[in-house]
């Protein structure tokens, strides 16, 4: 019985990118919504009128409960967003786990596409200062160079390894693990109002913010683009958010 052939991998046949893309492919979320949870405790039934009303007239509620912190109002709404971006990206997005649910592409039941990240040359790559007390700066260009002409070797060494194990049979969840993190995926997340808030107070920086933050850029490509999709869906709440500091109440 022959050998099986080793597959080739060229760097041509890769795909590279530097991008995250956000999709929001389902909402039920609006100002009206924390409305009539907020008038429950006083309104009791009568609450529910507030969905037919217009929630600019209640802004001031919105603004008191994002001010004092009165969380649950903005629990009672959904958005799910389609994300693709490096693996990397998706380990520090499921640290947020309260107000969250996760669906990823499976490498144990798919064939995982070689697609990989490449930062491009406006992605800052050196870290100057102390932990805690660090910033990042702009490399020179010889530096951009060898990350990308190293992580492009990389990847094309680590797909060949991959597609080497697939060919020998081996099974997919095992063959994996030759894949960097580097790797695209994809996910479904699935939150409300007030859990991301809280990402967007950890994952992005703004000159707004009361609480400093200092994320993994690739990580704050995501959070922008959600947010500004949020944005569109519920502007009284996300000008509450932006007014008080962008601290999840």
């Amino acid at each position: 019985m022959g050998r099986t052939p080793t597959p080739v991998t060229t760097r041509e046949s890769l795909t590279f990118r530097s991008d995250v893309t956000v999709e929001l492919v389902k909402s039920a979320a609006s100002d009206a919504d924390v409305l009539f949870a907020a008038r429950v405790s006083t309104a009791g039934e009568q609450s529910l009128d507030e969905l037919k009303k217009d929630p600019e007239r209640s802004k001031g509620l919105i603004n008191y409960l994002m001010r004092d912190r009165h969380g649950s109002p903005f629990e009672h709404n959904s958005m799910t967003f389609f994300i693709s971006a490096p693996i990397f990206v998706f380990r520090e997005f499921m640290r947020h786990r309260v107000g969250w649910s996760y669906n990823e592409e499976s490498g144990r039941y798919r064939e995982l596409e070689p697609v990989f990240y490449v930062p491009d040359a406006s992605r800052k790559l050196v870290q100057e200062g102390r932990p805690g007390k660090y910033v990042f700066v702009e490399g020179t260009p010889g530096q951009h160079a060898a990350v990308s002409e190293t992580l492009r070797e990389s990847y094309e060494q680590a797909y060949t390894a991959y597609q080497k194990l697939l060919a020998e049979g081996v099974a997919r969840e095992v063959a994996r693990a030759a894949l960097p993190v580097g790797l695209y995926s994809s996910m479904y997340a699935t939150c409300n109002a007030r859990s991301l808030m809280h990402f967007l107070g950890l994952r992005t920086q703004h000159e707004l913010a009361k609480v400093p933050s200092f994320p993994q850029r690739e990580i704050e490509m995501v959070g922008e683009k959600m947010e500004a999709e949020w944005a569109k869906l519920m502007p009284l709440t996300y000008a509450a958010f932006n007014a008080n500091g962008r601290v999840a109440p």
